[in-house]
C-alpha cells in the first residue's frame, strides 16, 4: 500500500467490516489520509473493491478471547472506531463504548445503524428503502398515482447514513481538541434522512416545493425540470427553473412560443410537458446535447455509470481513476495543499496496530 496522503494522514481508525454506508465511511476517511485497519471474520474475501480499497486488512476471530484481546490493543490507540453492527452486539462481545473508553477515552466511536441505537425499531432487521420509508423521502420520490420509486440505496445509505456518520466523526474528533475526550456517534439512517428532507419539511406551505409524490416542482411535475426521452431511447435531463435559465433553453431548443407564457402555473405543466417530450423525440441524445450542452438552460444528458467516466468534463475533472487496472471514484472532496489519493488495501492489518502500539 502507498502512503497515506491527505489531511486525515495520522488518523488511526478501527473498522469493523460490513456492508453499505460502514465501509463507505471508512473508504472516506482512508482516501484522504487516515491509516484504517479494517476487522474481518477469517476466511472473507474483500466483496467491494472501490469501496472497500485503502485498507489494512486485519482477520480476527470475534468470538475468541484472543481476538477480543488483539481488537482491545487496537482500539486503545485508535481514535476512531466505526461499527454498523445492531444495537448490543459490540457490548456482548465486551467491545462497546463504556468498556473501550475505559481504557481509551479519547475514542471517537462512531455507531451507524438504519434505525438508530433506541426506540422500539432499533433491534428490527430493515434496509435503506425501510429506514426512507418512514421518514417522508420515499413517498417522495415516483410518479404521482404509482407506488413509490426507491431511489437505488442513495438516499439511505449512503445520503443519510454514511455522510452523516462521517461528519459526525469529524465533529468529534474536532470536539475533542478541546475537550481532550472522545465520544458516541449515533448515526442513524432515520435521523440522516430525516435530516435531508429539511428544505422541503420547512416548505411544505409552499405547493410548487411539495413533496408529494409526482406534484412538486422538483420531483418531475413540471416541464422545466425533468428527464425526456430523445429519438435514440437515450434520455436528457433539464433543470430550466429560473426564468433566464428557461429562457435560454426555449430559445436554443426551438420549443413552441406558447411555452414562453406561464411557466411556474402548474395548469400548463402537463400541456407543457407533451409539447417538449414530443419536440426532444425529435433529435437523439448526441444532437441536443450539441445545441444545449454547456448553456445558461441547465441541461445534462442522463448518463449510465459507464458512460459518465467517459463524458467530456467528468474526464476532465478526473472524477474517475484506474488504479492497479481498476476505475475508481476519486477522492472527494478536493483539497488544494492535502490531496487524498486512491490506494490499494493490504493484508497488514496486525502490522500496522504493532506501529500504532510502538508509537504509542
Amino acid at each position: 500500500m502507498s502512503h497515506p496522503s491527505g489531511p486525515l494522514a495520522g488518523l488511526r481508525v478501527l473498522e469493523f467490516s460490513g456492508i453499505g454506508p460502514g465501509p463507505h465511511v471508512a473508504m472516506l476517511l482512508a482516501d484522504l489520509g487516515a491509516d484504517v485497519v479494517r476487522v474481518e471474520r477469517p476466511g472473507v474475501a474483500p466483496g467491494n473493491p472501490v469501496v472497500e480499497r485503502a485498507r489494512h486488512r486485519l482477520a480476527v476471530d470475534l468470538k475468541s478471547d484472543d481476538g477480543k484481546a488483539q481488537v482491545r490493543a487496537a482500539a486503545e490507540k485508535a481514535d476512531v472506531l466505526i461499527e454498523g453492527f445492531r444495537p448490543g452486539v459490540m457490548e456482548r462481545l465486551g467491545l462497546g463504548p463504556d468498556a473501550l473508553h475505559s481504557a481509551n477515552p479519547r475514542l471517537v466511536y462512531a455507531r451507524i445503524t438504519g434505525w438508530g441505537q433506541d426506540g422500539p425499531l432499533a433491534q428490527a432487521a430493515g434496509h435503506d428503502i425501510n429506514y426512507i420509508a418512514i421518514t417522508g423521502a420515499l413517498a417522495a420520490i415516483g410518479k404521482q398515482g404509482e407506488t413509490a420509486t426507491p431511489p437505488q440505496n442513495l438516499v439511505g445509505d449512503f445520503g443519510g447514513g454514511s455522510m452523516y456518520c462521517a461528519f459526525g466523526i469529524m465533529a468529534a474528533l474536532y470536539e475533542r481538541e478541546r475537550s481532550g475526550k472522545g465520544q458516541v456517534v449515533d448515526a442513524a439512517i432515520v435521523d440522516g434522512t430525516t435530516s435531508l428532507m429539511s428544505f422541503f419539511f420547512g416548505m411544505r406551505h409552499m405547493p410548487h416545493l411539495s413533496a408529494e409524490r409526482g406534484k412538486g416542482m422538483l420531483g418531475g411535475a413540471a416541464h422545466f425540470y425533468r428527464c425526456f426521452a430523445c429519438a435514440d431511447g437515450k434520455e436528457i435531463s433539464l433543470g430550466s427553473i429560473e426564468p433566464q435559465f428557461y429562457a435560454e433553453m426555449l430559445a436554443r431548443s426551438g420549443a413552441p412560443e406558447e411555452l414562453a407564457k406561464g411557466q411556474m402555473n402548474p395548469a400548463n405543466w402537463d400541456d407543457y410537458t407533451e409539447k417538449l417530450a414530443a419536440m426532444f423525440l425529435t433529435k437523439t441524445q448526441s444532437e441536443w446535447c450539441a445545441l444545449l450542452e454547456g448553456s445558461d438552460a441547465c441541461f445534462a444528458p442522463v448518463l449510465a455509470m459507464d458512460d459518465a467516466r467517459n463524458h467530456p468534463h467528468m474526464k476532465a475533472r478526473e472524477a474517475y481513476v484506474e488504479h492497479d487496472g481498476i476505475w475508481h471514484t476519486a477522492p472527494a472532496p478536493r483539497f488544494s495543499r492535502t490531496p487524498g489519493i486512491v490506494r490499494s488495501s493490504a493484508d497488514d492489518g496486525a502490522d500496522v496496530v504493532a506501529r500504532w502500539m510502538e508509537a504509542g
